[in-house]
């Protein structure tokens, strides 16, 4: 047997009042109603106490447990007796869930996954980014990295060691530097070619900690890539044409770098070193 607040509708183990919710000095037995043949008793098997009563505030609608005003949120001193429903409850079951919390920014997530995968796949490098790694060469025809057959990066360290052979003072291969030569060289192709200007550049922008800007330039080459068959025979001669000049082969500089371009059988050399 269970009892219930006459007021409240709380249900209580024993008939001991008054009610710990509203403090109504009466309780009545709690017992499974019978209606048309069908028992009311809750799905879950329990006992059907019949609604419960809350006291709600008549100015915010605050509602409260016991009739004790004023209200707790806006202090109206007028509470009435109301029956207690669960809209709360259904609200809270009906929240929406982590898809829908994400969803605004489902276009921003899906931009920074493509761009990490475009710089995965190379397809994208840092270069690319303004301020981020070294300029990229500007584009101009012909081809730095081969022709005729010869591996012209290949060639271009050939002749660094052709050069090494003249020297008194050594000097290192220096990526950055040679970085800032094949921007040069590219940048005075295009322009000779299609007229376009390219962006000026500095040496640090490469890396390269030079006391002042690289000693730099155009090396003049007469000959066709066509009359040579290797790498070994292109460097001699393009060695043997820089070695008699004191910026190449004299003392003073560390590090030196250069590019090789060619466009139709024209070889374009520039050299740079720090």
């Amino acid at each position: 047997m269970k009892w219930r607040c006459t007021w409240c509708g709380k249900p209580h183990a024993e008939n001991d009042p008054p009610c710990d919710e509203c403090g109504h000095n009466a309780f009545e037995e709690a017992i499974v109603r019978e209606g048309d043949g069908e028992s009311t008793s809750s799905p879950a098997g329990g006992i059907d106490t019949g609604p419960s009563y809350v006291w709600a505030c008549t100015s915010c609608g605050r509602e409260h447990v016991k009739n004790n005003p004023p209200c707790s949120r806006c202090g109206n001193p007028t509470l009435e007796k109301a029956e207690q429903t669960y809209d709360d409850v259904d609200r809270e079951l009906n929240t929406s869930g982590w898809l829908g919390v994400t969803k605004p920014y489902l276009p921003v997530v899906a931009v920074v996954v493509l761009i990490g995968a475009l710089f995965a796949t190379g397809v994208v490098t840092p270069s690319m980014l303004p301020g981020i790694g070294q300029p990229s060469p500007p584009d101009a025809p012909g081809n730095g990295a081969e022709a005729a057959g010869i591996n012209l990066e290949e060639t271009e360290k050939l002749v660094h060691d052709l050069l090494e052979d003249e020297r008194e003072y050594s000097r290192t291969y220096d990526d950055g530097i040679a970085a800032y030569a094949e921007y040069n060289n590219r940048a005075f192709v295009a322009h000779e070619y299609d007229g376009r200007t390219a962006d000026s550049v500095d040496s640090s922008d490469f890396g390269v900690d030079c006391r002042g800007e690289p000693t730099a330039g155009k090396v003049r080459v007469r000959f066709s890539v066509t009359d040579y068959d290797d790498a070994e025979s292109l460097a001699a001669d393009l060695a043997a044409i820089m070695a008699p000049s004191d910026r190449v082969t004299g003392p003073g500089y560390d590090g030196e770098g250069l590019d090789i371009h060619v466009v139709d059988g024209s070889v374009y050399v520039f050299y740079a070193t720090c």
